[in-house]
């Protein structure tokens, strides 16, 4: 149905813009310098998910119109950018929670019981549909590469949309293990454990501060 052609056009398109690194990719990084390796999988998946119903919305013709839209533009990026900083002022609060065990750095007693795997996965999921790059991405970039002498366009775009989403779902969760991995490093002590999930906190914020007062062009 989608030509080999159009396909690895696509799929080079994709690789294109997914390794520069974007608001899903940061994310991750901060998630895993805030709570360590299981989070940062566990997000990285949520995201690919959020993002593949940027997808799906756009197969179904609401993703065009939303991105068309400045308001409604707007409404979703401050929405992702708020739940960023949200989540950032909790890792900065719930630091001092962490410490060592034999399996790396992850967040001790009631932090754990607080912020189960759905929960995590619920936050990449919510981060990765309001990330005004896929938006942008998905609306105005996707939509090029359907052939419509074959008609089926919106299951040409569901297929086409699995390319940068196996293509993300990779390269994020690499990016979470690198980061799960320098943090593990830095946990040899709680204190600068503690530190080192204050930093993630921090690049959380603001990371959802720029998201906020980036233009449309993102």
């Amino acid at each position: 149905m989608v030509s080999m052609d159009r396909f690895l056009a696509f799929a080079a398109m994709s690789l294109l813009v997914i390794v520069i690194p974007g608001p899903s990719v940061l994310f991750v990084i901060g998630r895993a310098l805030a709570h360590g390796r299981r989070t940062a999988v566990a997000t990285a998946f949520g995201n690919v998910f959020g993002s593949y119903l940027l997808v799906v919305a756009v197969a179904i013709g609401v993703g065009s119109l939303v991105e068309r839209s400045v308001v409604a533009f707007m409404a979703l990026k401050l929405a992702g950018a708020a739940y960023l900083v949200f989540l950032g002022v909790q890792a900065f609060r719930h630091r001092r929670d962490l410490k060592v065990s034999a399996i790396g750095a992850e967040p001790s007693g009631a932090a754990v019981a607080a912020r189960g795997d759905l929960r995590t996965v619920l936050d990449g999921v919510l981060v990765g549909v309001t990330n005004p790059k896929g938006i942008v991405f998905f609306a105005a970039v996707l939509p090029q590469f359907v052939d419509h002498s074959v008609g089926q366009l919106p299951l040409q775009m569901l297929l086409l949309g699995l390319v940068p989403i196996s293509i993300g779902l990779i390269t994020d969760t690499l990016w979470g293990l690198t980061a799960a991995a320098a943090r593990t490093w830095f946990a040899r002590s709680d204190r600068r454990l503690s530190v080192i999930g204050g930093a993630g906190g921090f690049a959380m914020i603001g990371l959802g501060v720029t998201v906020a007062a980036t233009g449309r062009a993102d």
